[in-house]
């Protein structure tokens, strides 16, 4: 008995020391973005904005991104800036429940066509995307995705698309 307890115990340490390493980088790196103001270029931003208008039919200057980082994963939500607006409040919604479904498997085009392939943490999530619950919410001013996963790896490839998408869209994008 005593070693299959010890046993217990030493791969319980190593996975909670390992979590705690994994938690403490996305601390650290998600720190180090917004201490510096990490933000694409203005001609970044006006390139993802004329690709987004091919993407998303919404317009950009009438609504907003927002991304939350969770601890399991993200919530990604467009509203609108003027609630009375229902075309562009049904433009968010239609859009956003079609890229849930597509994200559900594994299809990440869209946002690949407006930021590159090489966005960070795309490959991951494109790799990964069986091992996240995607769930499609309509609001009353818009839309949103919640993104979850038990896997910390992809944990933390949502976390940088999502920096990598509040950077491109400049203003359009914020974080709370």
């Amino acid at each position: 008995m005593p070693i299959e307890r010890s046993f217990w115990y030493k791969t319980k340490n190593k996975m909670l020391i390992t979590t705690i390493i994994i938690v403490l980088n996305v601390i650290a790196i998600l720190g180090l973005f917004e201490s510096i103001g990490l933000c694409a270029s203005p001609s970044r931003q006006e390139e993802v904005a004329t690709k987004g208008a091919k993407i998303m039919p919404f317009d950009l200057e009438q609504t907003m991104h927002h991304f939350q980082p969770l601890e399991n994963g993200g919530l990604q939500t467009v509203t609108v800036k003027d609630p009375s607006n229902s075309t562009q409040i049904a433009l968010i919604q239609a859009h956003l429940k079609e890229e849930t479904e597509k994200f559900h498997r594994g299809d990440f085009s869209d946002p690949a066509k407006i930021h590159g392939e090489n966005m960070p943490g795309l490959a991951a999530l494109q790799a990964g995307a069986q091992h996240i619950d995607v769930q499609y919410t309509a609001l009353p001013n818009g839309a949103q995705i919640w993104y979850s996963t038990k896997d910390p790896e992809l944990v933390m490839a949502l976390h940088q698309w999502f920096a990598a998408q509040r950077a491109d869209h400049g203003h359009h994008a914020v974080q709370h």
